[in-house]
């Protein structure tokens, strides 16, 4: 068996890195409106080129800007989107938890407006410039948030119904939008397409199926409607893009939101999404077993999440390497690959640890997958 030569890779990452001083200062600059907008894309620019040396130096074939233009993971393009606007003020709470407790976080807000549209392809700069700083060897890969995310948090109250009497409506337009969003970056030359989805890891949270009752949503069914929704989003998409897709429960600042093995979702998420590959969480306890592994069908790539990006201590490669060989009792282990279990700056706070200790996990998943698959 030998390394892959397309995505995903048997030594992969989910997207977003740790943050280096000079753009986390100049961000600062920039709100404080002491520096303008081009001085900050200076700084984003020169640290850019910096995180594709670490990623090429540390032997991905994966590489990312980092996200380094962002606030968050996911808000910066959910914004972005014809139709949407920010909500100042907005009651909805999020528990994330870490070691030390549990801690309340009032994540962004949006409102449904208006038609969703999309007015320009999204993050097209920002692909552009990796596009053309990528070295020869490595594959960009572009994440954006999937289109439950625009849905999930808010559930239909967070929709005017004036705008959208039907909720079918809006899928529609919804997918639609998603669908010229990746045709617009596919004329760009991303061939590597990545749909973030928290909500379909969240789902096998028993609170959080409690949550979607109390907004009046389906718990029981929800994940089928993403999931219908996303292959929508994706149809037509031409045959050399692939799209993979990355569930996790929550990664804010080293702390996390939800718990659950992938029981619940599983039959449909591997039987009936229509990725290429998925990037899961399993660098803890909460995360269950590799179980629901059973269900991914021949021709289809998981990449386990074992390493975490949540703390500083590095994994024991022997580990690794068990837990890969535990993962094969429910999968073929040339449908498998490594990765961390999440970004390591989901927002630009970043998490609790350092650019060398991130360096240093992604050398480890590039050991590990040579000795495994190489």
């Amino acid at each position: 068996m030998s390394l892959r030569t397309e995505p995903p890779f048997r030594a992969d990452h989910v997207g977003s890195l740790l943050r280096p001083a000079e753009v986390q200062h100049a961000r600062a600059e920039f709100k404080a409106g002491r520096i303008d907008a081009s001085a900050l894309r200076g700084a984003e620019d020169e640290a850019i080129r910096g995180v594709i040396e670490l990623q090429r130096a540390a032997g991905l074939q994966t590489v990312t800007d980092g996200e380094f233009r962002r606030t968050s993971w996911h808000m910066d393009f959910i914004y972005s989107l014809g139709g949407v606007r920010q909500v100042q003020g907005e009651s909805i709470h999020v528990q994330f938890r870490n070691a030390e407790g549990e801690y309340d976080y009032a994540p962004p807000a949006m409102e449904v407006a208006d038609k969703i549209s999309l007015p320009q392809t999204i993050f097209a700069e920002a692909f552009e410039f990796l596009r053309d700083n990528a070295d020869e060897g490595q594959t960009p890969k572009l994440t954006i948030p999937s289109p439950s995310m625009v849905h999930y948090r808010g559930g239909n109250s967070s929709i005017d119904e004036n705008i959208y009497p039907e909720m079918d409506a809006f899928w529609e337009d919804l997918s639609g939008a998603y669908n010229a969003q990746m045709r617009g970056v596919y004329e760009l030359g991303c061939r590597y397409l990545q749909l973030d989805d928290t909500s379909l890891a969240y789902i096998n949270d028993p609170a959080q199926r409690a949550h979607i009752e109390q907004i009046g949503g389906d718990p029981d069914h929800l994940h089928e409607q993403y999931i219908a929704n996303i292959n929508r989003a994706i149809s037509g998409r031409p045959d050399d893009l692939v799209i993979t897709t990355h569930l996790c429960r929550g990664n804010n600042q080293s702390m996390w939101a939800a718990e659950g093995g992938y029981d619940f979702v599983a039959e449909a998420l591997f039987g009936d999404l229509q990725v290429n590959g998925y990037f899961l969480e399993f660098d803890d306890e909460r995360s269950g077993t590799f179980e629901p592994l059973r269900f991914v069908p021949a021709g289809k790539l998981v990449v386990l999440g074992l390493v975490t990006t949540k703390r500083a201590a590095l994994e024991d490669k022997d580990m690794l390497k068990r837990r890969i060989e535990e993962a094969t009792q429910f999968v073929a282990i040339e449908q498998l690959c490594l990765s961390p279990q999440c970004g390591f700056s989901s927002t630009e706070e970043g998490n609790k640890l350092t650019i060398d200790d991130q360096r240093a996990k992604l050398e480890l998943i590039v050991e590990v997958a040579q000795e495994v698959w190489g």
